[in-house]
């Protein structure tokens, strides 16, 4: 499934999703264990699948967790962008209500110029 497919589906249908697919991952390792599986490559997609879900699972939180740190006004500016753009600009709008500035740490740890 492609990552757009996945950015369109709510919270409920994205765990729903992760399930199906980690059953799905279960049963091809199964039949790869027992020489039944036809296309080996089903195995790397499913892991993809799976990686992908969590991921955005966890953008999703990242950005509600910063949302709620915000005035109003910030949140519902950020609401207003594609939800792939959401992460980063409530990271931005976190730092800058918090005082951090040009030079400090970000927070990944990298340097920021300055």
């Amino acid at each position: 499934m492609k990552p757009a497919q996945f950015r369109e589906m709510s919270d409920e249908h994205l765990q729903l999703t992760l399930n199906e697919t980690v059953k799905h991952l279960f049963q091809l390792r199964f039949q790869s264990a027992t020489e039944r599986l036809e296309t080996p490559s089903e195995i790397r997609k499913a892991k993809q699948d799976i990686a992908r879900v969590l991921t955005l699972q966890r953008e999703r939180q990242l950005v509600r967790e910063l949302l709620a740190q915000l005035p109003e006004e910030q949140v519902k500016g950020i609401q207003g962008l594609p939800e792939q753009h959401q992460l980063a600009a409530a990271r931005a709008a976190a730092r800058q209500a918090s005082g951090g500035g040009a030079g400090q740490a970000g927070e990944e740890g990298e340097i920021t110029d300055g």
